[in-house]
């Protein structure tokens, strides 16, 4: 993923400087073979390749530089998911480097909470309740992924911003103590300067159906998105075209303008905890 974003951002300054691949092979006496594997992420640029394509590219912010280089250097870069090799398909591992690589993450989640802001029972009530039977290994193997991803927003690493639909924290849980456990965690989170949260009323039909789930990354100090992934029952799709970056970017915007305030969030999260049975024995 890292190559991938790192290619596709080298063929986008040679283009700009309307320069074909064979121009990048003589500069840095390579092969156009290489400059294409370079470019679809087959390959990764060393740093100093790099730099020379990027001044032949008549690329001038030294911003620009530093990230690039900073992202060849960390191609390899082995991330805490290694340690779950047997539980990681390549879609997955791609999934958590752009997580973990991100300098802020917009999601937009109409059915589930967002992965980052799941507690540990929340994550083992879906997968006890999903179509692939698990085994308690299974379950205990996932939450310590899942406690491994929250640290993306714990320690203040990148801003994160989720907008969830109403039903996704008002519908019961499996039962009112998770339930308790993760509407706790919610106003505990969204208290957290790099973070806001946000509900969408469920009056807002509209705007919830103006798109499906996404979650949307951006890697450097501007907030432009530069990449999107969003996941079906089998398989995650990233989605990195120019186009598609900016109608996502306008989509949730238009979200977070139709979805309550992060004060306000607060509030309805503290109503909904406060009419919450205070035992399962009460639920029932």
């Amino acid at each position: 993923m890292r190559s991938r974003r790192l290619g596709a951002a080298l063929r986008k300054y040679r283009e700009a400087a309307k320069l074909d691949q064979q121009h990048g092979a003589d500069h840095i006496v390579g092969s156009k073979a290489k400059i294409s594997r370079i470019e679809s992420g087959q390959v990764t640029a060393r740093p100093g390749d790099v730099r020379l394509l990027l001044e032949l590219y008549g690329v001038e912010d030294p911003e620009v530089y530093r990230q690039l280089e900073q992202l060849a250097r960390d191609s390899n870069k082995r991330g805490w998911w290694v340690n779950y090799p047997w539980a990681l398909n390549p879609e997955y591992a791609d999934f958590v480097t752009l997580e973990a690589d991100a300098t802020y993450i917009r999601t937009w989640q109409p059915l589930y909470l967002p992965g980052l802001l799941q507690t540990d029972g929340y994550v083992k009530a879906l997968l006890e309740g999903g179509l692939a039977a698990s085994t308690p290994e299974d379950v205990e193997l996932a939450i310590a992924r899942r406690r491994e991803r929250r640290k993306t927003i714990e320690t203040g690493g990148a801003r994160y911003a989720a907008i969830v639909w109403e039903p996704v924290v008002t519908a019961p849980m499996p039962s009112p103590a998770v339930h308790r456990e993760q509407l706790l965690h919610l106003i505990d989170v969204a208290q957290r300067r790099n973070v806001t949260f946000q509900v969408l009323p469920l009056s807002e039909w509209h705007a919830a159906h103006m798109a499906s789930h996404f979650v949307m990354f951006s890697f450097g100090a501007e907030p432009a998105p530069e990449a999107v992934a969003f996941d079906s029952t089998t398989s995650t799709v990233f989605v990195e075209e120019l186009d598609d970056m900016v109608r996502h970017a306008e989509a949730f915007e238009e979200l977070r303008s139709a979805a309550m305030t992060p004060k306000q969030t607060l509030s309805f999260l503290s109503d909904q905890l406060a009419k919450l049975p205070e035992s399962e024995n009460d639920a029932e």
